[in-house]
């Protein structure tokens, strides 16, 4: 058996958050064992039994904040764990500069004690969710794993300086597997509708208020800037479906063991879609052409974003499945069925 096919068990911190739930069904289905921990800080619990209905398995779950390391230590005394997949984290870039000292709590604080209460368990194999966002303003694309890094905001440096402790962790213990996967921009939801994403308040991220428009929730999608040095004119980005980045997740933990220490893999398509292609693209999927308003630039969004995803495929063997006709098709389902996300008691 090799290592990719290898069953374990698996704790992964946040698991009812839009990637953390849709890498459990990816997980529970190729049999492993899957123990979930959340908070429910930015997701619902309505999500685990979602998952459990699209992957006909339960997951095993505990109610607890990573930060909590009493807690995070008798899950770990009370449960056997192979492996860790850390998703849990605040994500909202202007959030972050409004709240810096939630955001190195969150982010910082609950890898650093996830860690300590791993080692001490002797657990040793870890997937980091990491971002792209930690590159800034970029030289060149397509962006590759050894681009300068210029993190411009409280969020991007927490995801950077996690990746510094992971490698200054291998370094000082070789018996530390760890790869942090940095991804661009997940969007799209589980075909089945029943996943999907559901930002609390306003979306800060372009795909699901565009969802959102389309279901009547939003009157129009504002699009920030239209006199970028790309083909239209707006931004253009890697997006990418998060059923391949669920996958790309459970393929990293099979391949841990490959090389010993810290290695950082992008996980992107290596294709670039504008602001005004994506929403095309979506009012091809939901059937009605969407109102849209240019705005001026925000301040600190770059003209493009675009992966190099060839280490990906050289030590994964993973490639992105899906284009983005197929995640508008998808995140549009999602909005869909459930018009005012999870909670919508209808859905």
């Amino acid at each position: 058996m090799t290592s990719t096919q290898a069953t374990r068990t698996v704790l992964v911190t946040g698991a009812t958050g839009f990637i953390g739930s849709h890498t459990c069904v990816d997980l529970l289905a190729a049999g492993h064992r899957v123990i979930g921990v959340d908070n429910f800080l930015n997701s619902s619990p309505r999500v685990l039994d979602r998952i459990g209905r699209i992957a006909d398995r339960e997951l095993d779950f505990v109610r607890l904040d990573v930060r909590d390391r009493a807690a995070l230590d008798e899950l770990f005394r009370r449960q056997p764990i192979d492996a860790v997949v850390h998703f849990a984290a605040r994500k909202a870039v202007g959030e972050s500069v409004e709240m810096p000292l939630a955001y190195y709590d969150s982010n910082v604080g609950a890898t650093l004690g996830l860690l300590h209460v791993m080692g001490e368990h002797g657990v040793r194999d870890l997937v980091f969710s990491s971002s792209c966002a930690i590159h800034g303003t970029v030289d060149k694309v397509p962006i590759a794993e050894d681009a300068p890094v210029r993190p411009t905001n409280p969020y991007s440096r927490t995801k950077w300086i996690c990746e510094q402790i992971l490698a200054d962790l291998c370094v000082a213990d070789p018996r530390w597997h760890i790869t942090s996967l940095r991804y661009f921009n997940p969007v799209g939801a589980h075909p089945s509708g029943l996943l999907g994403e559901d930002p609390r308040g306003v979306p800060n991220n372009v795909m699901p208020y565009i969802a959102q428009v389309a279901v009547g929730r939003r009157a129009e999608l504002s699009v920030f800037g239209d006199d970028y040095p790309t083909p239209d004119g707006t931004g253009v980005r890697d997006y990418i479906h998060v059923v391949d980045l669920a996958h790309g997740h459970r393929l990293a933990l099979g391949h841990l063991r490959d090389v010993a220490g810290h290695r950082v893999i992008n996980l992107g398509t290596g294709q670039g879609t504008s602001v005004l292609e994506l929403l095309a693209a979506f009012s091809a999927a939901c059937g009605r052409e969407l109102p849209r308003r240019i705005m001026a630039r925000r301040a600190g969004d770059v003209a493009a974003l675009v992966a190099d995803p060839t280490l990906a495929r050289e030590a994964l063997g993973w490639t992105a499945r899906h284009d983005v006709a197929q995640m508008c098709r998808d995140a549009w389902e999602f909005q869909r069925l459930n018009p005012t996300g999870y909670d919508d008691e209808g859905a």
